[in-house]
């Protein structure tokens, strides 16, 4: 009885035999560039797509329009590649596909729209443009139905310099302490202050002008003048540097901050010489969506600093122009040259703007620990008198011990 119990768990108990591995190598798919059978499913799905949209609005529907020709087209150029995908492709592998095509097609779609705005700008202001007075002169002594040889933006470009660099001065080290002090200090009062920048980067930029407008020339009875301008632009670039910067100042490692207070280094040592050195690229490129924030202000340099067609390089007294403000003014103006000087405005703060990111990239775009040419001479120099204070104070202690 016993023998059969234990014959009967022993075939409940076996295992069914282990199946031979099969010889055949596993195929990995390649995500960084495309097959093919990748080229030719795409082909297919467009081919599909455009002629099914053709016949949706030739023949069978009603609907018509270039818009809804493009937005039909794209739909059913995603679908029928999915549908196409998944014949030969596993459930994630048509995922990813999909999402590729999404991805992708959204950053084309975003570059033809910057394209087209550059394009159309540049088109638009290309008669004010050729012209070399454009760069030289002011709008003092031209007016409306004077040609495009006369007359230029010479006083809109030093008045956008002038009132940016007023504001880079006022913004970028209040804004670089107030990061700091969001990421270091642990205190209640930390969060409250980002819960105000964080709702300052929603605010108007016209309030920010009526701000500065009823405080510094109403109540305080200044002029208006570039100052003033400044001001107004500084609060509006204010919570976009902070932010950027407390985000950045949140990816240094905390093993930084830990080495430096292990080698006895006190906390503002370790922001100055660990953090704020680790964090520059980051910081400049806070600094920039600063700048493209500000220097594109219309509302607050028109209340607080007024418009003027005459060169002022005095940022205390008297009206100062920029150019948002100057392409704003020369636009509404019914005269065809009028218009083109105001285009012409608005391509030349585009190549000011870009102009400002080069600078800013080289001046802050090396990495962290990557020193110029003259900063490792500095270091090597610093550490050879590092050396010998070094070798110094041994020999003094060796004289004294014996």
């Amino acid at each position: 009885m016993s023998t059969a119990v234990a014959s009967r768990l022993t075939g409940l108990t076996t295992l069914p035999p282990t199946p031979e591995p099969l010889d055949v190598p596993q195929q990995r798919r390649v995500t960084g560039k495309l097959a093919r059978h990748d080229l030719l499913m795409m082909g297919g799905a467009g081919v599909s797509a455009i002629s099914t949209t053709m016949l949706l609005f030739g023949r069978l529907t009603p609907m018509s329009g270039t818009f809804g020709f493009l937005i039909v087209a794209f739909v059913l150029y995603i679908v029928i590649y999915a549908v196409i995908a998944s014949v030969t492709e596993s459930r994630p592998t048509v995922v990813d596909k999909v999402m590729n095509v999404l991805l992708t097609s959204s950053a084309v779609i975003a570059l033809f729209a910057l394209a087209t705005v550059i394009i159309f700008v540049i088109i638009r202001g290309w008669p004010a443009l050729k012209h070399s007075n454009f760069y030289t002169e002011d709008l003092s002594t031209t007016g409306p139905l004077d040609p495009l040889t006369q007359g230029g933006i010479s006083h809109a470009i030093v008045g956008t310099l002038i009132i940016t660099a007023l504001s880079l001065v006022f913004t970028v080290p209040l804004a670089v302490v107030c990061a700091v002090f969001l990421n270091e200090s642990k205190s209640r009062s930390a969060q409250l202050v980002r819960t105000v920048v964080t709702a300052m980067t929603a605010l108007p930029s016209i309030l920010a002008g009526l701000f500065v407008f009823v405080v510094w020339i109403l109540v305080f009875d200044f002029q208006r003048s570039g100052l003033a301008a400044s001001i107004a632009v500084s609060i509006m670039m204010l919570p976009i540097i902070i932010r950027s910067a407390d985000v950045v100042l949140r990816l240094v490692p905390g093993g930084l901050r830990e080495a430096a207070a292990a080698l006895g280094a006190p906390r503002w040592r370790t922001v100055w010489h660990v953090v704020l050195p680790t964090a520059r690229s980051g910081i400049m490129t806070s600094v920039i969506l600063g700048v493209a924030r500000g220097i594109g202000e219309t509302a607050p340099v028109l209340l607080t600093a007024g418009y003027t067609a005459a060169m002022n390089t005095n940022p205390f007294e008297n009206p100062m122009v920029n150019l948002p403000l100057a392409a704003f003014e020369l636009v509404k103006s019914p005269q065809p040259d009028q218009i083109a000087r105001g285009f012409g405005a608005a391509a030349t703060l585009m190549v000011l703007v870009l102009i400002l990111f080069f600078l800013a990239r080289i001046l802050g775009g090396r990495q962290p620990g990557q020193l110029s040419q003259r900063q490792s001479k500095r270091r090597l120099v610093q550490s050879r008198h590092d050396l010998e204070r070094i070798e110094g104070r041994h020999k003094l202690q060796g004289v004294h011990g014996s």
